[in-house]
């Protein structure tokens, strides 16, 4: 092949990249082409390795959307957990979760344990290694989701809100029972949790204890329906321990306020008509 037509060859190449909507590949070229001539590597190789660096651009570009997307308040990783600083939980059984196999099965993980312990932080790494995965995935704190519950619900447009939030792989609700729910709002989160029920996958975070969610809802009957379905499949991680925000200040914490560490394990409410399901069991995860 003479000078000019490999020349004529590679703007066709890069017409075509142009084309193809191929930055990445476009931009290594030179420099691949170059080690093609240095015979560093074959005419194979120069494609697979263009391929992939275009690939990889595109794969970050659909995680940066979907994070976004995802109204995630922050990012945060599994890696940058401090197990160690939360001795009572277990890391193998969280690790498992990661394998993403809760969500297949459309079930509800419930991170319980008081503030500073790590639930939100948990909650998110697990969406994080969701939408890596290609998982759609939604984070919202309970206080947001009833307001626009509440506010779907004035509009006339209740059923159209709650089916947008059904349509994502994972639903994530942080920080139940921080903030008092408005009067209505734990039906309208039942109208939500009844509609996602065996068909997609929860993550609640709560520093309250299930028998304390008739107080956190204002109505015991709503709560105990709530639980009814959110407890059916379910994967309870209990966190207890002190404030990784407060482990420098824990001196300056009021004494009375220091025994206030756990969420003591809460009885589970009567279920009628739907037993659990052995193949459901938390024990899947070990």
């Amino acid at each position: 092949m003479t000078h000019s037509s490999a020349s004529s060859r590679v703007d066709n190449i890069r017409k075509s990249l142009v084309g193809l909507k191929m930055p990445r590949a476009l931009e290594m070229l030179d420099a691949t082409l170059r080690r093609i001539e240095q015979g560093q590597i074959d005419g194979i190789e120069a494609i697979d390795d263009l391929l992939a660096e275009e690939l990889s651009l595109r794969e970050n570009r659909r995680i940066k959307a979907a994070l976004r997307m995802a109204r995630l308040p922050t990012l945060k990783t599994l890696a940058g957990y401090d197990f160690s600083f939360q001795p009572s939980l277990d890391r193998n059984r969280v690790m498992a979760l990661a394998g993403l196999d809760f969500i297949s099965r459309a079930e509800v993980v419930h991170l319980l344990g008081p503030p500073g312990t790590g639930k939100s932080h948990l909650a998110t790494a697990l969406a994080v290694e969701a939408v890596r995965a290609g998982k759609s995935v939604y984070f919202i704190p309970l206080a947001d989701l009833v307001a626009i519950l509440a506010k779907a619900e004035r509009e006339g447009a209740l059923r159209e809100k709650i089916r947008f939030l059904c349509r994502c792989s994972l639903l994530v609700v942080d920080e139940i029972g921080y903030l008092p729910v408005t009067p209505g709002g734990g039906n309208l989160f039942f109208q939500l949790v009844n509609a996602r029920y065996e068909k997609g996958a929860m993550i609640l975070t709560s520093n309250r204890g299930f028998a304390e969610w008739g107080e956190v809802f204002g109505d015991p009957v709503v709560a105990t329906a709530l639980l009814d379905r959110l407890l059916h499949h379910a994967v309870v991680i209990q966190i207890e321990g002190s404030s990784y925000r407060m482990r420098q200040h824990a001196d300056l914490v009021p004494e009375n306020m220091r025994s206030i560490t756990t969420v003591g394990p809460q009885p589970t409410p009567k279920r009628r008509g739907r037993p659990p399901l052995k193949a459901h069991a938390d024990h899947s995860y070990g």
